[in-house]
C-alpha cells in the first residue's frame, strides 16, 4: 500500500511529528511505501535546520532526513505555512534579501498545496497527524 502523510505539529510541542515518523517507519518495515510527507501549519518546523533538540533527545529533523534519504520519500514543506513561520529556503532567502535560508535543503523542499493534491491522487491512503 502507498501512503502519504500530513504532519501538522511542530516537534517539541506536539506528538504529531513523532507519531507520524513512527507510523512511517512501521509501514516501511511492513513492506509499504511512503510516497510523500507533507509538512503543513506548525509542522513546517520539522524542516528547519535550526531545530536543535536538547542533549539526549531525539533529533526528529535528522530522523525525517534519514527516512527520506533511505527510502526516497519526498519531504515537502508548505511554502505558505513556512513563510508565515519564518522558514525559508535559499531561493526565498534571496527573494526577501535575507542573509541565508534555514530550511534543511535538499532534504526538505518548499512546495505549494498542489503537491498535497498530488500526494492524495498518487497514494492509496492520506493520513493526517495533528490538528
Amino acid at each position: 500500500m502507498k501512503f502519504s502523510l500530513i504532519v501538522l505539529g511542530a516537534p517539541g510541542s506536539h506528538q504529531a511529528a513523532s507519531s507520524a515518523l513512527r507510523f512511517a517507519n512501521a509501514a516501511l518495515e511492513s513492506g509499504h511505501q511512503i510516497y510523500r510527507v507533507f509538512f503543513y501549519n506548525d509542522g513546517v518546523h520539522n524542516g528547519s535546520q535550526l531545530l536543535t533538540p536538547p542533549q539526549g533527545e531525539d533529533n526528529i529533523r535528522e530522523a525525517w532526513k534519514s527516512l527520506g534519504e533511505k527510502h526516497g520519500t519526498r519531504m515537502t514543506v508548505c511554502i505558505a505555512s513556512a513563510l508565515r513561520r519564518g522558514i525559508v529556503d535559499s531561493e526565498e532567502a534571496e527573494r526577501y534579501d535575507y542573509n541565508s535560508g534555514n530550511l534543511d535543503e535538499p532534504n526538505f523542499k518548499l512546495q505549494g498545496l498542489g503537491e498535497l493534491a498530488d500526494a492524495a491522487l498518487q497514494s492509496d491512503r492520506l493520513i493526517t497527524f495533528g490538528r
